[in-house]
């Protein structure tokens, strides 16, 4: 996808999941796709034609609900000066909030990467797959692992990696079977091996071949030497699929567990992909809690400190935490307490209770959302924020095990 502000993504993916878990009563929610290069008259003129034919839905609530959702989207094209430049989206409509209420939604969103085609779409829920399509991982990286025993053909789609195609080979060990001169022996060998190589080239060929020449990134080649040299210089791969051959790195495994290893060797060819860096990060994290060196933190109390006197290098959060912060006041005697609670979508403000000291009712005066409270801070305290997928077992301990969120530090701080 196109380059986009991690933390914006972040945003822009807890905006979709609220969307995705709105409905409404009938077919009159409205999501609208205005790309760049359409002009506003046209959508203002296509709106009122809709306008027109929503009079005639036999139904008179929806008829009024999707005419006056139309006239709010009218509202807000005539004070659109200009399409943005990737476009923009408009949800709107009247969706059901539980206990037999309703309420209006009215959303625009400016999309990470530029709207193609001009939809208008009528439905109980909003159509999201087209950004649900642009916040996908789509960089593709081919892996072939190999040695004389058998092959592996993978991939590394975003963050995670898949098994294609597992082939075994014919090949016939060094040792001669009895009867056979060297020489013959060597020569069956030699054909053996070469026609192992072919089936590996049309395997990566059928695999990679399918996919869009701008997807796929690059071809990595693991395994034994001289094995995996001997297949690169053969040209055995589509000629096509040859020019994408980032390199070869020496691996120990050629079954599905060399993936990793591949991945680790080609640490300069990947550095800047973003699995990587992930990685590198979990794996810094990790090392210094096995040493026991005092520079990580982990848990929301003790790296919200830690950020606070800015000695956080590496703010880890995991891609998976949703968590908001809510503050909660009495108004007599001024008692104050704050606590977090699993972020959903649409949730109510929580009901307070009583003053604890004073018995008063209790206001809720703040809720923060938790990854934007923290960026905050590691900005002020110039430190990197690294949003962590569990799409790998570190970033999933980095969820489940420390709650999403750790800190790799400048310095121990006891904390």
């Amino acid at each position: 996808m196109a380059e986009y502000c991690t933390y914006e993504k972040y945003v822009f993916k807890k905006k979709l999941e609220t969307l995705r878990s709105k409905s409404g009563r009938s077919r009159e929610l409205i999501s609208l796709y205005i790309p760049p290069d359409k002009q506003i008259s046209d959508v203002t003129d296509h709106l009122r034609e809709e306008h027109e034919q929503a009079s005639n839905i036999e139904s008179k609530l929806t008829s009024n609900n999707v005419q006056g959702a139309l006239d709010s989207l009218l509202a807000k094209l005539r004070d659109l000066n200009k399409i943005p430049e990737n476009g923009i989206i408009y949800f709107t409509g009247v969706v059901d909030t539980g206990t037999n209420r309703t309420g209006m939604v009215n959303e625009a969103l400016i999309p990470p990467e530029p709207v193609v085609h001009y939809i208008y779409h009528c439905d109980s829920v909003y159509y999201l797959e087209p950004l649900e399509e642009m916040l996908r991982e789509c960089s593709t990286y081919g892996f072939i692992l190999l040695d004389l025993r058998e092959a592996t053909i993978g991939m590394l789609v975003g963050k995670q990696t898949e098994v294609i195609r597992h082939l075994h080979s014919t090949v016939p060990g060094k040792q001669k079977k009895g009867g056979q001169s060297a020489h013959r022996f060597e020569q069956l060998r030699r054909i053996a091996i070469h026609d192992f190589y072919k089936r590996i080239g049309n395997a990566a060929s059928e695999a990679f071949l399918k996919l869009e020449p701008a997807e796929l990134k690059g071809i990595l080649i693991g395994g034994h030497s001289p094995t995996k040299e001997e297949f690169n210089e053969g040209e055995f791969l589509h000629y096509e699929l040859q020019k994408k051959v980032l390199g070869l790195f020496d691996t120990g495994y050629t079954d599905e567990s060399g993936f990793s290893e591949l991945i680790n060797a080609a640490e300069d060819t990947l550095q800047g992909i973003d699995l990587f860096k992930q990685k590198k990060d979990m794996e810094i994290f990790f090392k210094e809690l096995a040493t026991e060196s005092g520079k990580v933190s982990y848990g929301e109390d003790n790296v919200r400190a830690n950020l606070e006197i800015m000695a956080v290098d590496v703010l880890l959060l995991s891609e998976d935490l949703r968590a908001e912060r809510i503050t909660i006041k009495c108004s007599v005697c001024r008692y104050e307490n704050k606590r977090t609670r699993k972020w959903k979508p649409n949730e109510a403000v929580p009901v307070a209770g009583n003053c604890p000291e004073c018995g008063s009712a209790l206001e809720v005066t703040d809720i923060i959302d938790i990854v934007g409270e923290f960026s905050e801070l590691a900005d002020k305290g110039d430190a990197r924020i690294a949003f962590v997928s569990t799409d790998f077992d570190e970033g999933s301990q980095l969820m489940i095990a420390f709650g999403g969120i750790a800190a790799i530090l400048r310095y121990s701080t006891g904390v």
